[in-house]
């Protein structure tokens, strides 16, 4: 490529020609050259190493700390391989960060206990990666992780609209005082199921472990105030449970 002069490459980088001219000086970015008129001048070799002290930057990292990580990754690819994989995380903390807020926003627009619901509690295993692992096993964790991060903004904007109204089913009928018996309660832990079996790495997922699957997470909602609270308390969850349990009992007939 051709060379870029100072100004250029503060405008297209978003920095200050005062900063690089504190990198030139500190020997953190030299120039690929100075001109005659003693314009700095850079080419691609120098602009992929500017990209890799404002990532670094963004670390947190301080300037002799970045100069020592530069001069021990000497290979440009791999270090930016690296500083890719950083992103990626940080992207995924991101995406999952809106999908709080806004589930916030949406129990706020309703008129509801922000509180009353977590939309990642049960599905978003990155949060409780080993209790995961420890319950269902590495490989549950695995494909249901990677099933939540290949998800569409859409996707998942639509599974946690189903989790809010599955959620939402489930307090308006123990708040009537339904049966947890009845044949409307029972089409409603059907429809519990079926949402479970449709997370990939979900023991649902498998006619030989679904029906214990099912009453164990029944038992969960009831000692886990996290699972809990999603169905309005301890009232609610036990409704729930019962109703999973008497669903669990008629599949084993």
């Amino acid at each position: 490529m051709n060379e870029m002069s100072i100004q250029q490459v503060a405008r297209l980088t978003g920095t200050t020609s005062r900063t690089l001219r504190h990198y030139d000086q500190i020997g953190l970015l030299r120039p690929s050259r100075v001109a005659a008129n003693g314009y700095r001048q850079y080419g691609s070799d120098e602009l992929v190493r500017l990209q890799r002290i404002l990532l670094l930057r963004e670390l947190g990292l301080g300037l002799p700390e970045i100069g020592r990580a530069l001069d021990a990754q000497g290979n440009e690819t791999v270090a930016l391989r690296t500083h890719l994989t950083w992103l990626d995380t940080e992207r995924d903390r991101i995406t999952r960060q809106i999908a709080a807020v806004t589930e916030t926003v949406a129990r706020l627009e309703k008129g509801d206990d922000p509180m009353t619901t977590n939309m990642f509690d049960g599905f978003d295993h990155t949060k409780y990666k080993d209790e995961v692992i420890e319950r269902w096993g590495a490989d549950a964790y695995a494909r249901s992780d990677r099933w939540w991060r290949g998800l569409s903004e859409e996707d998942r904007a639509d599974f946690q609209r189903e989790v809010r109204e599955l959620n939402d089913a489930w307090q308006r009928a123990a708040n009537a005082g339904a049966d947890s018996h009845s044949e409307e309660v029972q089409q409603l832990a059907e429809r519990h199921v079926a949402w479970l079996r449709g997370m990939p790495g979900s023991p649902a997922e498998d006619p030989s472990q679904v029906v214990g699957y099912v009453r164990g997470l029944g038992d969960m909602y009831i000692a886990d105030p996290r699972f809990g609270k999603n169905y309005g308390g301890p009232q609610g969850a036990a409704f729930v449970r019962d109703a999973l349990h008497a669903w669990a009992d008629h599949a084993d007939d």
